[in-house]
């Protein structure tokens, strides 16, 4: 197991300068696995500068070392792909066949995908009229991860970043960061030069923070709520540093009339519920035509009723655990005050679920006809929770999808592909699912509006990475 008491600054795990530390708690068994210390602005200065000292001498490293490097880290990430993928069932809650794909495998595809790239990518420039475009790395960039899918974002991150020529600082979640732990191993044993990559632990308003506002910080990356996104660019603006959002979202999946329902709508509760309804991009608003709101709630109250929860490391739980008592709290608080507002429960609720008698497991829920200008339609609850809406023609299910402050992700099922893309192409988000197309994680990502700014993933993500410079001949 690692030491999770020490960080690593400047090639080495070193002590913090903080004496307090976080609880990290197995959230199927309620029980403390671990304890990461909780960092100090002191630690988060050390490893600036760390990585100012290595910056230059990484950002001259010839890409094909680069690339080969991220291999490495790629190799070692598959050698331990098994053990990641365990680690973060315990740490987050996810299920097992779950964490095998998202907190093992993406991971795994991101610095794969970074390596090829910017070895393809070495020495290009393109040529403008008398001019030489070329793409150079910003320098020091900041890392502050979620909590959801700590590996996937965190390695969304780190991977372009590096492979762009930058040098790394990161902050992981305090709620669920053992991975990163091993992360950090499998970066060290790849054989990157000191100061390259950094990790301080930590909490927001102290380690997020200080990496947001640091003067010599070139570049913030941040993953989390659309609240927290603000602080960060309101402490990161007096240095005018390049600030990149992955923020929140309230999704739209928009069911036209005359689709397979029983299909569809199993494809909508997956991509509302996936990893617990705790996925950024959850299609958490689903718009029914009037004339097929009576089936949809039968089909829907069936599927729902079916759905396995249980010990996540087990092969059959489809659904484990929120990844915190916090968390618990907060969904089932938005359930009772849906409840409290009149409306209609379709299935689930905030009582606990039968089944484990321990954990911070929450009952799959799906609220109906719910107005548009109700709590829970409006706000992201970040856990299991499905809101039916009810559209009459395709210019309201588009007006209905679009009344949000978020744009993140939707998606549109029809009968034929071409009318389901003609409807998402109307609406606001940075990504729509046709007819239950799969997840690309070699895709741009990213939101619209309040969901943040800028794109993470494949080569638009390690762009982001990327300052432009123009010579002129």
């Amino acid at each position: 197991m690692p030491d999770y008491s020490r960080i690593f600054i400047d090639g080495r795990w070193v002590a913090p300068d903080a004496t307090t530390s976080a609880e990290v708690v197995n959230p199927a068994t309620e029980e403390v696995i671990a304890h990461v210390p909780m960092g100090s602005s002191r630690d988060v200065d050390r490893a600036v500068a760390a990585a100012r000292s290595a910056a230059d001498g990484w950002a001259r490293t010839p890409a094909k070392e680069r690339a080969a490097a991220l291999g490495r880290v790629a190799a070692g990430l598959q050698q331990r792909a098994e053990e990641l993928a365990v680690l973060a069932t315990d740490d987050v809650g996810t299920p097992i066949g779950l964490s095998r794909l998202a907190h093992a495998g993406l991971p795994l595809n991101n610095f794969a995908f970074a390596a090829q790239a910017v070895a393809d990518s070495a020495d290009a420039f393109e040529g403008i009229g008398n001019s030489r475009v070329v793409r150079e790395p910003y320098g020091v960039v900041g890392a502050i991860a979620p909590w959801n899918y700590p590996m996937h974002q965190s390695t969304a991150k780190v991977a372009p970043a590096l492979a762009a020529g930058n040098t790394v600082v990161l902050k992981p979640s305090e709620v669920a960061p053992l991975t990163i732990w091993a992360l950090t191993e499998i970066i060290e044993a790849a054989g990157l030069p000191p100061g390259v990559f950094n990790l301080v632990s930590g909490d927001g308003p102290v380690v997020g923070q200080a990496i947001a506002a640091h003067p010599q910080v070139d570049l913030v990356s941040f993953t989390g709520s659309t609240a927290a996104g603000i602080k960060v660019s309101q402490a990161a603006a007096p240095t005018i540093k390049k600030v990149s959002l992955e923020l929140g979202g309230k999704s739209p999946a928009i069911v036209l009339p005359g689709t397979d329902l029983s299909t569809t709508l199993s494809q909508v509760l997956q991509a509302a519920f996936v990893n617990s309804g705790q996925t950024c991009f959850a299609l958490t608003r689903l718009l029914v035509h009037a004339d097929e709101i009576d089936e949809a709630e039968e089909l829907l109250a069936a599927e729902v009723a079916a759905m396995r929860l249980g010990d996540p490391r087990e092969e059959s739980t489809q659904y484990g655990p929120l990844a915190s008592k916090a968390q618990r709290d907060r969904v089932t608080g938005y359930m009772r005050s849906a409840i409290d507002a009149g409306h209609r429960l379709l299935v689930g609720g905030p009582q606990r679920p039968a089944g484990p008698e321990r954990g911070f497991y929450v009952q799959p829920t799906v609220f109906t006809r719910v107005p548009a200008q109700a709590r829970i339609t409006r706000e992201e609850i970040f856990g299991p929770v499905l809101v039916v809406q009810i559209y009459r023609t395709f210019d309201e299910a588009v007006l209905l999808a679009n009344d949000t402050s978020f744009g993140l992700a939707a998606g549109v099922w029809a009968p034929e592909q071409e009318t389901a893309l003609a409807v998402g192409r109307r609406v606001r988000a940075g990504q729509v699912q046709i007819n239950g197309g799969g997840f690309n994680p070699n895709a741009p990502f990213g939101g619209y509006k309040q969901s943040g700014n800028g794109r993470e993933n494949g080569r638009y993500g390690l762009e982001e990475f990327q300052e432009i410079k123009s010579f002129q001949l």
